[in-house]
């Protein structure tokens, strides 16, 4: 009995260590990610007034919004910038670190030309996204250049204060989220596995087809996550670059807060919050991002 114990005591106080050092994550993550999240929940079914919210449970939040033809509207433009923008910077973002990757041998024009990349994000999101409104202005720089050149007669009301602005600041913004995990990715690619396709009669099309493509599964969707998850988050681009002409569910949100209606805004979170998950589930069927991370 004496020979047994130890054995039985060492993996028990192993587990105890683990849980200890687990201990200081844990409680960062209840306090600031799990316990605002529960509180968001729970007052998404209290009840308001013009003048005051109460404490209840009642569903008339989501009553409310899940029957409101707005709602579906807004939530629609919602998914319809984070798909364009995920299909633009997926493009964009492979294209790039495939270059990186692949065609600069050097590590230090890797790394250059890397943090090259990342010029733009050394200043605040608002200031690069406000940046394109003298740019694509009536009279701002690109209608000038187009009009100059005989491309155009008059100036395009189109380009600034639409969709097409809103979802040009969102590549703009978000690109470098799918460049790195892609890169990333890239890297850690076995060069001999390609070199052993050119030698077995593949073309160059080929490689990238069934070599680097499924290689960079995980890069890709990691990448998907970020962009679609901040752009469904967004607020301030659409307000912006839309010109207030047009919404998604982060301004329907923050136009709640602004008017201190905070359960139906809390009740829209959680929606939001939902959808997000939902669409990060079905991606993550696809891969196993844990080899990745």
């Amino acid at each position: 009995m004496s020979d047994i114990s130890p054995l039985r005591t060492k993996p028990l106080s192993d587990g105890i260590k683990a849980w200890l050092l687990a201990l200081p994550m844990v409680t960062i993550l209840a306090v600031f990610l799990f316990v605002p999240i529960i509180m968001i929940v729970v007052v998404s079914f209290w009840g308001a007034t013009e003048w005051s919210i109460y404490p209840a449970f009642q569903f008339d939040n989501y009553e409310f919004l899940l029957t409101s033809n707005v709602t579906w509207r807004v939530f629609f433009n919602t998914l319809k910038y984070a798909a364009i923008t995920w299909a633009i910077t997926i493009v964009v973002g492979f294209t790039v670190a495939y270059f990186l990757a692949f065609h600069v041998r050097s590590m230090t024009w890797q790394i250059a030309l890397f943090l090259l990349c990342t010029i733009p994000f050394w200043t605040s999101n608002i200031i690069r996204m406000i940046s394109w409104i003298p740019f694509l202005g009536r009279n701002g720089l690109a209608n000038s250049a187009l009009i100059s050149t005989g491309v155009i007669d008059e100036p395009l009301d189109w380009l600034l204060f639409s969709d097409f602005s809103v979802i040009l600041a969102f590549v703009h913004l978000y690109t470098l989220f799918m460049v790195v995990p892609i890169f990333n990715t890239m890297m850690r690619i076995d060069k001999s596995l390609i070199e052993a396709a050119v030698d077995a009669g593949a073309s160059g099309a080929q490689v990238l087809r069934h070599v680097i493509i499924p290689l960079t599964k995980p890069g890709l969707m990691i990448g998907t996550i970020f962009v679609v998850a901040l752009v469904m988050g967004d607020f301030i681009t659409v307000r912006f670059m839309s010109g207030s002409q047009s919404a998604n569910v982060g301004r329907m949100i923050q136009n709640d807060i602004a008017l201190l209606a905070y359960p139906s805004a809390s009740a829209t979170a959680v929606i939001l919050l939902i959808t997000v998950l939902m669409i990060i589930g079905i991606l993550l069927r696809f891969v196993d991002i844990r080899k990745e991370l």
